[in-house]
């Protein structure tokens, strides 16, 4: 399985991010690749909610998903598109969305993601993610050719148990798509990806956003790049650094299968008491 993982910078304005994406996604297709992944919030990343309200649609009107349809059929590609935000009808939060897109540009899969990234980094570095958007509540595992894939989004990684389930539902890849914040990333990036492999027996894919994001209303912030592929095994196999681009890497499904003969975890699990 060929897989193109698009490391990007994201800014506040969906259309240019639009026209930034659709060659890259054209440029695979002409390269053979089987599914085209993105990271998350790739249509817009903003600080402000104002700009956010101006700028965003409901699903059924988003003009960036429609073209991003219409360019997987159109090179006969997949593509996982990391996360969208999107306006919810008739609510005041947004929604964190992943979609699975078939070769055929059609919608097989949605996922919204489950756990809000409410946290303090440093004294001025904090996130209120719950105030923006409403969480998920439902976990999904869709299939693309002979690939089962398990998605999620970033702040989702810190909560194993969800991978853990994914696996056991039959997940042979696991999507990670994130736009880490740099310290965070520099110290729990790479090592919770690998954990994920390692505890699932799964490849792990986590296409992430790169750099300095600056907002209309003056406000930025900052992404820490380095999106990764993992192997079952636990050994990263790709590691785009901090440098935008797109980044081809193949994939063996056998190699799920090895790794869970060898270390059988998924099917050792024994009910226990406490605390």
């Amino acid at each position: 399985m060929k897989v193109a993982i698009a490391q990007i910078n994201s800014s506040d304005q969906p259309e240019q991010n639009l026209k930034d994406l659709l060659p890259a996604i054209r440029a695979a297709g002409e390269r053979g690749v089987d599914l085209f992944c993105t990271p998350e919030v790739t249509n817009c990343v903003s600080m402000s909610r104002d700009h956010q309200s101006a700028v965003l649609s409901i699903e059924s009107d988003d003009s960036f998903l429609r073209a991003v349809q219409d360019a997987a059929r159109e090179a006969g590609i997949a593509v996982a598109l990391g996360s969208l935000a999107l306006k919810r009808e008739g609510e005041a939060r947004f929604a964190n969305r992943s979609f699975l897109i078939s070769s055929d540009g059609e919608v097989i899969a949605r996922y919204d993601k489950i756990h809000m990234f409410d946290v303090q980094i440093s004294d001025g570095e904090g996130y209120r993610e719950s105030e923006g958007y409403q969480g998920g509540a439902k976990a999904v595992l869709t299939k693309i050719g002979d690939a089962r894939l398990g998605l999620s989004i970033c702040y989702d990684l810190r909560f194993a148990a969800l991978y853990r389930r994914l696996a056991q539902a039959g997940a042979d890849i696991l999507m990670v798509p994130s736009a880490f914040t740099v310290p965070t990333g520099k110290a729990h990036w790479e090592p919770l990806l690998r954990a994920r492999a390692i505890e699932t027996g799964c490849f792990v894919i986590a296409a992430a956003q790169v750099g300095r994001h600056e907002g209309r209303d003056g406000r930025s912030r900052e992404t820490y790049g380095h999106s990764l592929v993992i192997n079952p095994w636990g050994e990263v196999i790709l590691d785009a650094g901090n440098e935008i681009g797109v980044y081809d890497v193949d994939l063996d499904l056998r190699e799920v299968a090895q790794a869970r003969q060898r270390i059988p975890s998924l099917h050792n699990d024994r009910d226990f008491s406490g605390p």
